[in-house]
């Protein structure tokens, strides 16, 4: 981050208000990537979401074998009191129990509505894998976008969704490495939809700039593996 800004010249006048102007677009990216957690919004979303699912489909079907294969390749423990990461680390809400795995979990999955990323969240959840972190489609509305937010939704820095040369990012860029390198490193769950619906078979361009940053946190060394699993949700009939 601090590469990528030297490289640029805000127009501020002194070093002093040069830092600060830097530190403020700094932290405007980070929000447009992520907000704090929710407990008390993740708890009612808990609540509320079987009930929903019941109304929207007859029956969700979890292949338990996979799951406990994925737990078990992961190495998970539960987080003693004395290994539990900092309070500020993303994800780690006192309050909400999670396991914490040796290496990092990025599940990466099929996209075919809407609704796969709720669905997905609430099985990580109540399987005590934790609150991921969910990679969201830039088309929402700016309310929409806070309160996914709030419960676990991350996005793209405005404008790099578009089609641009990876070392034309600039700032955004560099936050945006800086911060899943993090979501890494706290070894919380990241979910990354490769698709964009109706499109299929093919590599969104949003999806190819989160892996990016997957990849550039192995090869700097942020984290000395992940664990990759790949995830397929299917509908007899999609909402």
């Amino acid at each position: 981050v601090q590469d990528a800004a030297s490289g640029r010249d805000p127009a501020s006048g002194g070093e002093e208000g040069s830092r600060r102007r830097w530190k403020e677009e700094i932290c405007r990216i980070l929000g447009e990537i992520q907000a704090p957690l929710s407990p008390l919004l993740l708890r009612l979303c808990h609540w509320l979401l079987p009930k929903l699912l019941t109304r929207l489909f007859l029956g969700v079907q979890l292949h338990r074998g996979q799951l406990e294969m994925v737990l078990r390749a992961a190495r998970t423990v539960r987080s003693a009191a004395g290994a539990r990461p900092a309070p500020g680390a993303p994800g780690v809400h006192p309050g909400i129990p999670c396991l914490q795995p040796e290496v990092p979990l990025v599940f990466l999955c099929s996209h075919q509505s809407p609704v796969d990323g709720l669905l997905l969240s609430f099985v990580l959840l109540s399987q005590g894998v934790g609150v991921p972190r969910v990679a969201v489609g830039t088309r929402t509305s700016p309310r929409l976008r806070s309160l996914l937010q709030r419960l676990g939704g991350i996005f793209l820095p405005s404008g790099m969704a578009q089609r641009w040369n990876d070392r034309d990012e600039g700032l955004p860029g560099a936050v945006l490495d800086a911060y899943v390198q993090e979501v890494l490193r706290s070894r919380q769950p990241l979910v990354l939809f490769l698709e964009e619906p109706p499109a299929a078979l093919r590599l969104a361009e949003p999806a190819r700039r989160w892996l990016l940053r997957v990849l550039r946190a192995l090869r700097d060394g942020a984290v000395p593996d992940v664990l990759l699993v790949p995830v397929g949700i299917a509908y007899d009939t999609a909402p």
